[in-house]
């Protein structure tokens, strides 16, 4: 029997045309995306339908509350297809990946997210072979993963993140094999997928004000530390900090303020500002006195999956020891 997929189209560049003003969303877009899957008759592409947002999302503007929008739209067709495309634009693609990932834990089917650089009308464009692509690994290989697929790259959701701003490789998973790569032939590699799990769907409301992200810089301030965590609807900080977790120990009045944001049972998870490894936060005394006062490392989750999973942890859980537990856990191979 055939495979069966759908692909829901969400926005982003791929299916946008030129303005006046710049790319805007182009009309009909899903008639123009299955007249021209159905003219690529040389390769071998699964049976699939296309269902269209209402409003389609310009990646720049999303918000949390769009990443239970499109959970909703996949789970109320799970049962329907065995596999599902998300096009979505790149900004933020990584962010959406990540945040399916943890909502739709125990996944036992394939959600692969793409989009293009470059709109899928427009000349040299990378868009028809991202999605042909995604489509093929859809629909012929049982994935049980939140996925991304760029540029022959797949990709787990929530180890991915963007690298380039315009070229066609721009996605890399920095702490993390590559689940498939995608030329000639697809060699796709069993052992870095997620080992079968039971289904555990939850799809939550988002507060959009309910984490925050703080990057370290030399001369930062106490006065913007409480200027972030002052705002009684944040509950969570994601602290981008350098190296393998070390911050400016010796500003006092920064540390006494990041402890009193703790004290007041604001979690904060401490990540790395560089591309890959590990946050240690015992390996220098900067690191160390962190732990004293509460902050929570982040091993070597990108920003990305980093910032989903404190949303998502916050959104399903109101007990602060709970929410400190699963941040150290690995809900859905986000961190090693």
């Amino acid at each position: 029997m055939a495979s069966r997929v759908l692909i829901l189209y969400a926005g982003g560049t791929i299916g946008m045309a030129r303005a006046d003003d710049g790319y805007r969303p182009m009309t009909g877009f899903e008639d123009v995306l299955r007249r021209l899957l159905r003219e690529q008759v040389a390769a071998v592409l699964p049976d699939f339908d296309v269902v269209a947002l209402p409003e389609p999302i310009d990646s720049a503007n999303l918000q949390p509350s769009h990443w239970t929008g499109l959970a909703r739209e996949l789970v109320v067709r799970w049962q329907s297809y065995d596999g599902f495309v998300v096009l979505h634009g790149t900004d933020t693609m990584a962010y959406s990946a990540s945040a399916l990932s943890f909502m739709l834990r125990g996944a036992d089917k394939p959600v692969i997210f793409t989009g293009a650089q470059i709109p899928l009308g427009e000349p040299d464009s990378d868009a028809l072979g991202n999605l042909l692509g995604a489509l093929t690994l859809a629909g012929r290989h049982g994935i049980p993963e939140i996925c991304l697929y760029f540029s022959g790259r797949l990709l787990r959701g929530n180890r991915s993140t963007k690298l380039k701003s315009e070229a066609f490789d721009a996605f890399e998973s920095p702490n993390y094999p590559h689940l498939a790569d995608v030329g000639a032939d697809i060699a796709l590699y069993a052992d870095a997928l997620l080992a079968p799990a039971t289904r555990a769907f939850v799809v939550p409301q988002f507060d959009a004000e309910a984490v925050a992200v703080l990057p370290v810089y030399p001369g930062i301030s106490a006065r913007i530390v409480d200027a972030i965590t002052g705002s009684p609807r944040v509950r969570g900080l994601v602290l981008r900090t350098y190296g393998v977790g070390n911050a400016p120990d010796a500003q006092q009045a920064f540390m006494d303020s990041l402890a009193r944001a703790t004290g007041r049972g604001l979690v904060v998870l401490n990540t790395t500002q560089c591309v890959s490894g590990h946050v240690i936060q015992g390996t220098y005394a900067t690191g160390a006195a962190l732990d004293r006062i509460g902050v929570l490392p982040g091993g070597d989750m990108t920003l990305e999956a980093a910032f989903a999973k404190l949303h998502f942890v916050l959104a399903t859980n109101s007990d602060a020891d709970v929410v400190r537990r699963a941040l150290g856990e690995s809900l859905c191979g986000e961190v090693s």
